[in-house]
């Protein structure tokens, strides 16, 4: 059986399972005694083991497996949810997420295994479970069949009982008036790693180090001495009350019920490998889960398309006047309803980029010692699926800073009259053909003077120049590559690269980022994107011989400047346009474009474009028109080219390039 076929289907399922599992375990540590969320998460975890399992990938079936183990344990009432269960939890979820996205690039699994993952949800089981049980039974331990192996264990007994070697359970009971039981345990442990391999113990090591167990404690042993050497070594160690000790045979093995997606797995192994070794290295395409009406309409909108084209095809030369006429207008209202229709099919909601914050965000508030309550709201709003793959790393860098630098420990909130707890809110909504996205937290704010001092130590700006900058022109100093008001570098802040970042991302998406903010109160990120990436409204300017297109989403107006009423000043050409300075750029010396505008015209033809609160003046030679006109990438090759974001092939068949305005300006 070739399960490459379905390996696409399952990372996506399996991405949509982790998502689950990360939400509802965050629920669960809100609410522990919440049943029905509870239920939620064991299902995720169930589905998929049993998906991991038809696929042939064993350790996540394994690591899987192990959790629903625990998760049971909890249903059953035989342990309690508390933060070290969730934290082991979540430590499972990364490493699945790790696991699945090595799957997405290279088509296997990674050599990394859980085992370490497998004992710590082992030992929940056992610590909280099992030890109410191994203390009511008998104290002198006249038998060991409750120390159980799980799978890794019986792989490594076995392995070394083929090699003759001899595998021990091995029972140790300190004295009841131990002192330091810790150190006595330590004893027992070098004595016998002078002979054996000790590769299981219970409780686990770091708790018999910190004395998190009562008067007696479990090892297995792999080694060649006999049991009464074994014994008669441990026994001379003083406050050593008992010692039981009895040999693992292969026939002790507990023979487990096989799962249907287990057999299933079992049965394909043989198969699967031989696949692996003829397996090259895959990337798994990108998908989107669409719905069937939208398809359906898709499907409708391109059968009228052909039958259209059919109908102009046998149009005669002579009646076309009338005929044509018709035919061109039907078919350009159906052009349009397609393009409506596929730009729907592209769109997905913004909800699986805002899934992922919860979970940082409690992660980080317990890393920094804060309470924060994340905020969602809009997650709803439909972005192009170009734009959701790239909108996520920015969103991390504004809430990490929100956490770290806008939001204020308990005690200084407490001061201020503040709740202990922080809030950070992450909005969004359309407007108009923008969608818009809000970071915002009721931190300090943006300390003003702060980031001054820093560019004067930093020799960004001199103590001259800094005195005479605005509160907005201060703010816009953050966005400088490698400016950083962070008095420590720590593993969150403090290295300078992450407001620039955010400026570059957005700005290559066709995007703008504003901040407002107020002391005390707190402050606020407004990121503004456009709908989709792949057609946009622009306007065809010409310059010198060429047309470019500058998209409309960027211009404020057009208007006309008379040529003598440009001045120059510190060697910047700019007018006094509407009572405020308007800077000038001749778009044929950037585009480096030999110009057609005569030198005696009066008059001047000037496009001004706005990027956050500033405006441009662009100067062209002259103006075409508004044009829907579809996006193109210039390729590897030309990527990155200062000034341009791409081409569009106009309806003649020449090429346009895109102006990037953010860039120029």
């Amino acid at each position: 059986m070739d399960i490459n076929q379905y390996l696409e289907i399952f990372i996506e399922e399996a991405h949509e399972h982790l998502q689950n599992l990360n939400q509802n375990l965050l629920n669960l540590e809100n609410n522990p005694n919440d049943l029905l969320v509870l239920n939620e998460v064991f299902r995720s975890a169930h589905t998929l083991k049993g998906m991991a399992g038809t696929m042939g990938f064993d350790t996540i079936l394994n690591l899987t497996h192990d959790m629903e183990n625990v998760l049971d344990a909890v249903r059953n009432g035989k342990i309690s949810i508390n933060p070290g269960i969730l934290d082991v939890l979540f430590e499972c979820l990364d490493f699945l997420e790790e696991s699945i996205n090595y799957i997405a690039e290279n088509g296997k699994e990674s050599s990394n295994n859980a085992d370490i993952l497998k004992k710590k949800l082992l030992n929940i089981i056992n610590t909280d479970s099992v030890a109410d049980n191994q203390n009511s039974q008998n104290q002198s331990g006249e038998s060991l069949n409750d120390f159980q192996f799980n799978q890794y264990d019986e792989n490594i007994s076995e392995k070394a009982i083929s090699q003759g070697m001899k595998v021990y359970k091995i029972e140790v009971v300190l004295n009841k008036d131990c002192m330091l039981k810790s150190a006595r345990a330590f004893v027992v442990f070098k004595s016998i790693e002078k002979y054996a391999e000790i590769f299981k113990s219970y409780p686990a090591p770091e708790d018999i180090e910190d004395e998190r167990f009562d008067n007696k404690f479990r090892i297995a042993i792999i080694t060649s001495e006999s049991k009464e050497r074994i014994k008669k070594d441990i026994e001379s160690i003083s406050e050593i009350e008992n010692v039981i000790i009895e040999e693992y045979h292969i026939s002790d093995k507990v023979q487990p019920i096989l799962s249907q997606e287990v057999a299933v797995a079992l049965e394909s192994k043989e198969e699967n490998e031989e696949i692996e070794e003829h397996h090259t290295k895959r990337k798994v395409g990108k998908t989107v889960r669409v719905d069937i009406n939208r398809l359906d309409n898709l499907m409708n909108l391109v059968s009228e398309l052909i039958i259209i084209k059919t109908r102009l095809e046998d149009i005669d030369s002579d009646s076309k006047s009338q005929n044509m006429a018709e035919a061109v207008e039907y078919l350009e209202r159906i052009t349009t309803n397609l393009h409506d229709a596929v730009m729907k099919v592209r769109m997905v909601p913004i909800e699986r980029v805002f899934n992922r914050f919860p979970r940082m965000v409690r992660d980080l508030s317990r890393e920094l010692g804060k309470d924060i309550q994340l905020n969602i709201s809009g997650e709803e709003t439909e972005l192009d699926r170009t734009v959701i793959d790239e909108i996520g790393d920015p969103l991390i860098h504004l809430i990490r800073n929100a956490i770290d630098h806008g939001i204020e420990n308990k005690n200084e909130r407490i001061k201020n009259n503040k709740n202990s707890v922080g809030n950070i809110f992450l909005r969004a909504y359309q407007d108009g053909n923008s969608v818009v996205i809000e970071v915002e937290d009721d931190g300090k704010g943006i300390d003003i003077e702060k980031i001054k001092k820093k560019a004067v130590e930093n020799n960004i700006l001199s103590k001259s120049d800094v005195e005479g900058l605005s509160e907005k022109e201060a703010i816009d100093l953050l966005f400088s590559p490698g400016f950083s008001t962070a008095d420590t570098i720590s593993d969150i802040s403090g290295r300078g690269v992450g407001l620039d970042v955010v400026k570059t991302k957005i700005e290559s998406l066709g995007g703008t980022v504003g901040v407002e903010t107020v002391t005390n109160k707190g402050s606020k990120f407004i990121i503004r994107l456009p709908l989709t990436l792949a057609i946009i409204q622009a306007l065809l300017v010409v310059v010198g011989n060429e047309k470019y297109a500058i998209p409309l989403n960027s211009i404020k107006e057009i208007t006309s400047i008379e040529k003598d009423s440009i001045r120059n000043v510190q060697g910047q050409e700019v007018i006094l346009y509407r009572n405020s300075v308007l800077p000038i750029i001749r778009l044929a010396e950037v585009l480096d474009v030999e110009t057609s505008v005569v030198k005696d015209e009066e008059e001047i033809t000037v496009v001004v474009v706005k990027k956050g609160n500033k405006n441009t003046g662009l100067i062209v030679d002259g103006l075409i028109g508004q044009q829907e006109i579809v996006i193109k990438s210039l390729g590897k090759y030309l990527a990155g080219i200062k000034d341009i974001a791409g081409a569009t092939i106009l309806g003649d068949g020449q090429v346009a390039l895109i102006i990037d305005t953010n860039t120029i300006v």
